[in-house]
């Protein structure tokens, strides 16, 4: 038995496969680098949601009702008001989400559920950022799409075309990612017949720890470096002559390419010459793999989605403390996604555990 359930199956899903050693990511079947090129991330989440891509009248139906929600209620605002400045964004977010819960969110999730939560979050993220930068709200824009519309509640302008095409890319890329810490919190709080409510903002109390959601704040500097240096080569050997680990390269799961890096790679290729932090990127990138192999021949050291996201942030001026709750936004898909299946097919999870204390007498605690 090993720590953690690692190896332990605790769920049947088709909703995506992880597979680490081929480096191989499907959604309900399907290889993420063909969902990428085709498809945005609304019929991308429809996916997700139902199994199978939305017609025109599905996917407007879909944006519509994203659109519809996007709105913060009053007492959503009042509540995000109240909440102590120096309060990180992830817990704003649970706290908000969880102020969601009520009699129409029975134990049974819904779809319109989950459309509801996916399109609260980003909302949620800019009316706080703006808050606490001192700018007044920007009220969602119907015009745009729902990975558009989070750039302009954020920055107050409508975004540059690259700039949210590579958000949108990375956003699908993490809509889900198998049975990770924060689905499982899902699906456990989902499997005692609690409310969708629930299992989302144990979901996101789970992306909070630095070991799940954590910022990319090593590739930031990593990229800051070799921008202020000019010279890509000589920084990264330099950080492999002294030991140093490479941020943003290597994958627990992944022991070949992240098939999402794979995927974000692809689209930014498209783009080259449009950002500098991108093409700086993509530089950093081929000097960075073709040192590990000098440096660590036979290892499968590859970059890894963080690496891109990274880049993707550093273009559209996002500061670090987005990633993760940006992370989130994209997420809600999966969480939600899981636990509609989770529904299905019910079983409260209760696993065992191992007792290594001593058993002990009444005296011998007493005289302790």
């Amino acid at each position: 038995m090993e720590k953690g359930l690692k190896g332990v199956v605790a769920a049947q899903t088709s909703i995506s496969h992880v597979d680490g050693l081929n480096g191989k990511l499907l959604y309900r079947g399907l290889d993420i680098g063909e969902v990428t090129k085709h498809y945005s991330f609304e019929e991308t989440a429809y996916f997700l949601w139902h199994g199978k891509f939305p017609n025109e009248n599905e996917l407007n139906n879909l944006k519509n009702e994203l659109k519809r929600n996007r709105k913060l209620s009053g007492s959503i605002k009042e509540i995000i008001d109240h909440l102590p400045k120096n309060m990180d964004l992830m817990s704003v977010i649970r706290t908000a989400i969880s102020s969601e819960g009520s009699e129409e969110y029975g134990w049974k999730p819904t779809i319109a559920q989950a459309i509801r939560l996916t399109a609260l979050v980003p909302s949620i993220i800019a009316y706080r950022i703006r808050s606490i930068e001192g700018r007044p709200f920007v009220s969602p824009f119907e015009d745009l799409d729902h990975v558009e519309n989070y750039l302009y509640m954020i920055n107050g302008t409508p975004p540059l075309k690259a700039h949210a095409e590579a958000l949108e890319t990375y956003m699908i890329l993490t809509l889900e990612h198998g049975m990770n810490a924060s689905t499982f919190s899902a699906r456990v709080t989902a499997s005692t017949e609690s409310d969708l409510v629930s299992a989302a903002t144990s979901a996101i109390g789970t992306m909070k720890g630095p070991l799940h959601g954590g910022a990319p704040s090593g590739v930031i500097a990593l990229l800051d470096e070799v921008a202020e240096a000019g010279d890509p080569e000589r920084v990264i050997r330099e950080k492999l002559v002294r030991g140093e680990k490479l941020m943003g390269f290597g994958h627990r799961v992944y022991k070949t390419l992240d098939p999402r890096a794979a995927a974000l790679k692809e689209r930014l290729l498209n783009m080259t010459g449009k950002d500098q932090w991108l093409d700086l990127a993509l530089e950093t990138e081929r000097t960075a793999v073709a040192l590990l192999q000098e440096f660590k021949p036979g290892r499968s050291l590859y970059t890894n989605v963080e690496f891109y996201a990274a880049a993707i942030m550093k273009a559209i001026q996002m500061d670090d403390e987005l990633f993760t709750p940006t992370f989130t936004a994209s997420r809600m898909v999966g969480w939600t996604a899981h636990v509609l299946e989770q529904s299905e097919d019910n079983t409260i999870f209760r696993p065992e555990s191992v007792y290594i204390g001593p058993e002990r007498s009444m005296a011998e605690v007493k005289n302790n």
